[in-house]
């Protein structure tokens, strides 16, 4: 006859099989896909602008759309080894031709020629990971994520194309421009002049060392062969962008916390401000810092990002960043100092569990030399008024996205942009915009 089996064996079992279900870790994914369309409508009015030069944001009113769609593709090729292959298409305007702000209002817009849209490969990479033992992680499916397990201590080399904003400088609060806020140095950090292409990608490789509570990155990428270039240099050995992050976990009364440190080392063929400003005393120009362009001309600086987790509905984020501020602005934004911080609630206490309200404080400013240069007429490549009445931009910002129902979204958000471009002569400028969003995956 078969044993029996003790009643208080059963009871254990019973009591314990929720707990296992939910450490069971997800089946894993020979692949997947996810699908995005977000398109975002702003608006602003007239605002004070005594003077205004090629690259400033116009006084009068504008309406301007965008629209961006993405297939985010998954492929297993061995336990350790997975392929991304990203197709994008992205279209629309900008304010004034994307021009005259430091802190962009639409994170969803690159600075391109045309408003029609066009389909372009926004990742193609290969991702690898090292068991270094230590056991393993579950891993949900979601967009460039396949579901399944990973090694929980492990060393992971990325290879191909990507922006490299999907690596570093995360933030749980503010890192998605489709999600969260929206403006470009409140989405990532505009002191960081990372390493991309007009539309914000680059090829290269990332190398990850991934522990329990810490992790540390590098990477090295392609730098465009001229500021918001759309083709890249390919002098890997001369030309080139280098950053590095470490990154720090941790648990306060069960509330997540993590704190980053960036540091970033570009090689351009860029020019200096104070290049630009000897040269045109010579010649009696406008300063011009394209003029003074050379190979391997270096910019670097350092960024924080930190979130909190204070309860499960709300939390709290900031951001630091720094630059020289003696070489021209290059890849992403004209910002050399940068103070972020602010507050993201959830809906729950009032039964709208998977909506979000948040709000944001942000000042940037620029460096003296470069502050010289714009006062003396010279031009970024997205700003420059003619002249310069120098105080920080500040930005408030504020949303509220609302889940309609399975897969789309729609956000209200609002921006108040003061000294826009540096320039306390001119604005401030408010600026509404109304957000949707939808997103399905396999």
């Amino acid at each position: 006859m078969p044993r029996s089996f003790p009643i208080s064996a059963l009871i254990a079992f019973a009591c314990a099989a929720p707990l296992l279900a939910q450490q069971t870790p997800p089946e894993p994914q020979t692949w997947n896909l996810f699908y995005q369309a977000t398109s975002i409508g702003q608006y602003h009015g007239t605002f004070t602008s005594p003077y205004s030069g090629p690259f400033s944001l116009q006084a009068y009113p504008e309406r301007d759309v965008s629209l961006t769609t993405t297939l985010f593709l998954g492929l297993r090729i061995s336990k350790l080894t997975t392929f991304y292959f990203d197709p994008e298409i992205a279209g629309g305007k900008g304010f004034s031709g994307v021009n005259g702000l430091g802190n962009s209002s639409n994170g969803e817009l690159p600075r391109v020629a045309t408003a029609t849209p066009k389909p372009y490969v926004a990742r193609l990479y290969l991702q690898h990971d090292f068991n270094l033992g230590g056991g393993t992680e579950s891993v949900e499916s979601d967009a460039n994520q396949l579901a399944g397990t990973r090694p929980l201590r492990r060393y992971t080399v990325t290879a191909g194309r990507f922006t490299l904003t999907d690596f570093f400088d995360d933030n749980r609060y503010t890192h998605d421009a489709r999600t969260q806020f929206i403006g470009w140095a409140v989405m990532f950090n505009g002191a960081w002049d990372y390493p991309a292409d007009v539309r914000g990608y680059t090829w290269g490789w990332v190398h990850d060392l991934h522990l329990k509570n810490w992790s540390l990155r590098y990477a090295s990428a392609a730098m465009p062969r001229e500021a918001n270039g759309l083709r890249f240099d390919r002098r890997l050995f001369v030309n080139r962008g280098d950053v590095f992050e470490a990154e720090y976990r941790w648990q306060s009364s069960a509330h997540p916390g993590t704190v980053r440190l960036l540091t970033y080392r570009n090689h351009a063929n860029a020019g200096t401000y104070g290049d630009a400003i000897a040269q045109a005393r010579k010649t009696s120009d406008t300063p011009d810092v394209t003029l003074a362009r050379r190979n391997g001309t270096v910019k670097y600086g350092f960024g924080i990002s930190a979130d909190q987790e204070l309860t499960k509905d709300l939390g709290v984020f900031a951001r630091l960043g720094w630059n020289d501020g003696k070489t021209e602005s290059f890849a992403f934004t004209a910002v050399d100092r940068l103070a972020t911080g602010g507050v993201s609630l959830t809906g729950t206490r009032w039964h709208r569990p998977h909506d979000t309200v948040a709000a944001e404080f942000t000042t940037s400013g620029i460096s003296g030399v470069h502050a010289s240069y714009l006062a003396l007429g010279g031009h970024d490549f997205e700003i420059g008024d003619g002249r310069l009445t120098y105080a920080p931009e500040y930005v408030a910002e504020m949303y509220y996205n609302a889940k309609l129902f399975p897969g789309f979204y729609a956000t209200l958000d609002l921006q108040h942009d003061a000294n826009p471009a540096y320039n306390q002569a001119r604005g401030p400028v408010w600026i509404p915009s109304l957000r949707l969003h939808m997103e399905f995956g396999h």
